[in-house]
């Protein structure tokens, strides 16, 4: 039997490695669902929990000239020892402070490396530390631009989705702006997608946002689980919704939920090169409901086929057709 203490060890040092996995690179779709597969582990998910709190506090700090350079020095010399053991030292210590933030703040964007852009490519995801400690979870094919004052923090969302967790600062507020649409928060969790046709929806999960729009009359407030939807012309429509299950992908799982299939292969091909198409557009007013991984397309064409009996045809190009099953020919 393994020693408590020392898978807890081993969780913590996995945990801080993971902060700098997703903070620091492009990320795969495969590495969010190699990383929601670790954290199903509740050991691991504990630990995971303590370091996010962590980088959290430690957040206000990331600026500060000195534990900049020093958090430098260290990453040049390397890792050496434990990366948790950095942690468990007093924060008092601008030693201690630099050497923690080395241990998750690699994935840090530290004020002297900020961009004004941050984006993704076709089949990659991406989670960007801002200086204030907010973190942006972009999807992918999306893009968003950055500028921060001491009188606010403005993102606008060029382009595609993105997720944000908004540090907490009243006297700055978080605005963020996608076409006609503006979704103002001071602490908070919340969604916003460009879709296809122009429309702008914000999914809440937590605390409270308000959208406004350039030609809606007044602006609206959203709870956790509501979704407002501003349309081009600026009508703001507001509805019920599973936040968890709308910001899935972010845990690199697709969550559908008596989806239309048209729909649903729509999002299942954001991301993967390799499309699910219907030979027949009568399918795609079926309702599919089910769990399927971010990217796996295969997996996903197989698994509608078994649902609705169709059959699933590898094309020339790569992409997975679905159809009916061909008539098998009457007995002589």
């Amino acid at each position: 039997m393994s020693d408590p203490g020392s898978r807890r060890a081993r969780a913590q040092e996995e945990a801080a490695e993971w902060l700098a996995r997703l903070g620091n690179h492009s990320i795969s779709t495969q590495t969010v669902r190699d990383f929601r597969d670790w954290r199903d582990d509740p050991v691991n998910d504990t630990a995971y929990e303590e370091a996010e709190a962590f980088w959290e506090a430690s957040g206000r700090h990331a600026a500060d000239p000195e534990i900049m350079r020093m958090t430098q020095e260290a990453l040049a010399r390397g890792r050496r020892g434990s990366l948790w053991g950095w942690l468990r030292k007093p924060l008092g210590s601008a030693s201690a402070l630099a050497l923690a933030t080395t241990a998750v703040a690699t994935a840090v964007v530290l004020t002297g490396q900020m961009q004004p852009a941050y984006s993704t490519k076709d089949v990659e995801q991406k989670v960007v530390r801002l200086e204030d400690g907010s973190r942006v979870h972009l999807n992918v094919d999306s893009r968003v631009r950055v500028k921060f004052t001491r009188e606010g923090r403005q993102i606008v969302l060029t382009r595609g989705e993105a997720f944000f967790d908004v540090a907490h600062d009243p006297g700055r507020p978080f605005v963020v702006t996608a076409g006609p649409a503006e979704v103002r928060a001071l602490g908070t969790k919340f969604d916003v997608r460009r879709q296809a046709d122009g429309d702008v929806q914000v999914v809440l999960v937590q605390g409270s946002v308000r959208v406004a729009g350039s030609g809606a009359p007044t602006a609206v407030t959203l709870l956790p689980n509501q979704q407002a939807v501003l349309a081009q012309g600026g009508s703001i429509r507001t509805a019920p919704t599973n936040a968890v299950n709308a910001t899935s992908w972010t845990t690199g799982r697709l969550t559908f939920r008596q989806t239309p299939l048209a729909a649903a292969v729509a999002e299942v091909n954001r991301y993967s090169d390799r499309d699910v198409v219907l030979s027949d557009p009568a399918l795609g007013q079926r309702s599919v409901s089910g769990f399927f991984d971010v990217g796996d397309t295969e997996a996903f064409a197989r698994g509608v086929a078994e649902l609705f009996d169709l059959t699933v045809t590898t094309k020339p190009d790569g992409r997975y057709q679905l159809s009916p099953p061909t008539p098998s020919a009457p007995d002589a």
